[in-house]
């Protein structure tokens, strides 16, 4: 392999923190313009449903022609490269880019002229039809900035997808504040058109993205045609075999998206047809954008963080299986499933704990939904497993186990919410739990044929006693915490004339920030990492003496080879 590409890449860890921190950023961005969207008058929850309804139909459409692809066409370019065939993994990026713009226009022609029957007939949300028509245009341009940005994922470049979509969320969040202020000054606040404005800046995001990731693919021109001079070991193909090679990789990896987009079309499709068996239709609306807005908007923040090493966990596994590497796989797989605990838990039990502060916090105009956050809080922990043990799975070519995995536990959802939504007793709370059931079967599955793949180094104590342990620690104290500062900040701070509403907001901020503190020590208190572990963190050999010399770690001798 040329020395030359080998110095281009990331290491491992390097670009999982170049995802996590531009899914961090999109995260949080889209929750500035989702609590924007659900505080602005004449938006809310109502608008929510709008507002989701066709955005759930359209990430349907979507995940059909472009989610799988940034992670199929990663897979099939990291092999290739590999072995040194950098004209045959630049061949499969053009096939790939040609293949997915016919898909993706079908799919945007399909939602343009389909919307209409979609919005009246399938979801019984009639004003849900302009936000899909404001929507079609960008799965276009997803389907093929999805390409390029798999195709510098199996390059290892991971700065250059995580730009672009950093960027695209940077758009959406501004764009979608723009336009939705000039609807509401243009139509005296109409909560469909709103939807369908904050829709339309989706689309015009998506398209500014593809083109910084297509101008960016473009100014390496030049590196990549030198490292196709530079190939060994090209093996020539058709470009029918190449299109059914992309195509039997995206498609099972597809599905395991599409089966995703399902379990959230089901909602869209069951829970106000269900509600309104003892609800009035405008309330069944309301109850429905409370699951879709704000409840699956904060129990989706966690995946930011850890759709990173999902994403970095296919092109890696893939690239160490085509070079017989197969300890480096499990050393990276095991190490990812370690920090996925480590991220799943408190963020779990932290949501349960404080669901109706966090809403009073975040959503102080329509802070309704405390019993659907909680019960949806258990999602979390399986969620997040699910999604890095799919990666891996992926990765050592097993595609099509995440969408039978998913597409079991979203069978059962179905079921489980025909049952329970239409009961009084139940009712939304009944979708927030078949999603729970839904993504424990996923994980389960998931997580039975990885370890027959994989030998994972996971160890009971090391995996779940101390992770549970520093989530207990800190639960507890976040519990009585809160308590204690809300009183607290409500005696002091009405003296100088401060809402009690903003007091408690205050001592909300306060418990989570002291609640991530106490967690973070006590994991490395009960010395949950290993030193080879810390040295996988960048900078880690710098960390490690650090907590050295703070004492929490001894000295263990010279880094493990």
């Amino acid at each position: 392999m040329p020395k030359e590409r080998k110095l281009k890449k990331q290491g491992f860890m390097q670009g999982v923190m170049a995802l996590m921190f531009s899914q961090l950023i999109i995260k949080l961005l889209g929750l500035v313009y989702k609590l924007y969207l659900t505080n602005r008058e004449g938006f809310g929850d109502e608008g929510n449903a709008i507002y989701s309804a066709g955005f759930q139909i359209y990430a349907l459409l979507l995940t059909l022609s472009s989610t799988g692809v940034p992670s199929a066409i990663s897979k099939l370019v990291s092999e290739r490269l590999a072995i040194g065939d950098n004209k045959g993994a630049h061949r499969i990026f053009k096939i790939s880019f040609a293949t997915f713009a016919v898909i993706g226009l079908i799919g945007t022609l399909i939602l343009f002229f389909g919307a209409g029957y979609i919005a009246n007939v399938m979801l019984e949300i009639p004003e849900a039809e302009l936000t899909l028509v404001a929507l079609s245009p960008s799965i276009f341009f997803v389907a093929i900035a999805s390409v390029v940005r798999g195709y510098f994922l199996g390059r290892e470049q991971m700065s250059a997808s995580a730009n672009s979509q950093t960027l695209e969320q940077v758009f959406k969040t501004l764009l979608t504040v723009i336009v939705v202020e000039m609807v509401a000054i243009f139509t005296g606040t109409n909560t469909v058109l709103m939807a369908a404005g904050a829709n339309l800046a989706t689309t015009l995001a998506t398209f500014l993205s593809f083109a910084y990731i297509y101008l960016y693919y473009k100014s390496r021109k030049k590196e990549i045609g030198a490292e196709i001079k530079a190939t060994v070991n090209y093996k020539p193909e058709g470009i029918k075999k190449i299109i059914k090679r992309i195509l039997f990789v995206s498609i099972p990896i597809s599905l395991s998206s599409l089966m995703s987009a399902i379990n959230k079309n089901i909602d869209s499709v069951t829970v106000v047809r269900g509600l309104k068996n003892f609800l009035s239709e405008a309330e069944a609306k309301i109850q429905y954008g409370i699951l879709s807005g704000k409840v699956d908007t904060l129990t989706s923040l966690p995946l930011s963080f850890n759709i990173a090493f999902a994403t970095a966990l296919v092109p890696s596994t893939a690239a160490a299986f085509a070079k017989g590497e197969k300890e480096q796989a499990t050393r990276r797989v095991s190490f990812s499933l370690l920090i996925t605990i480590l991220i799943g838990l408190p963020c779990t039990a932290g949501m349960f704990i404080l669901a109706q502060p966090i809403l009073d916090l975040l959503f102080p105009n329509a802070n309704a939904g405390a019993m659907i956050l909680q019960i949806s809080s258990l999602t979390i922990i399986f969620t997040v497993l699910a999604q890095t043990i799919n990666g891996a799975l992926q990765g050592v070519g097993k595609v099509i186990i995440p969408a039978v995995a998913l597409g079991t536990g979203v069978l059962v959802k179905l079921i489980l919410n025909l049952i329970l939504v239409p009961m009084p007793q139940f009712g939304a709370n009944g979708a927030a739990f078949a999603s729970v059931v839904c993504h424990i079967i996923s994980f389960s599955i998931g997580y039975t044929v990885l370890k027959k793949h994989i030998d994972l180094k996971m160890t009971f104590g090391k995996f779940v006693v101390k992770p549970l342990l520093a989530t207990i620690m800190m639960s507890v104290i976040t519990y009585f915490l809160h308590g204690v500062l809300t009183n607290t900040a409500i005696e002091i701070l009405t003296q100088y004339d401060v809402s009690i509403n903003i007091a408690k907001s205050i001592a909300t901020i306060i418990t989570l920030i002291i609640a991530v503190i106490v967690y973070v020590i006590s994991v490395f208190a009960l010395k949950v990492f290993s030193k080879e572990d810390i040295y996988m963190i960048p900078y880690g050999e710098k960390i490690y003496k650090i907590l050295m010399k703070i004492g929490l770690y001894g000295n263990e001798g010279k880094r493990a080879k």
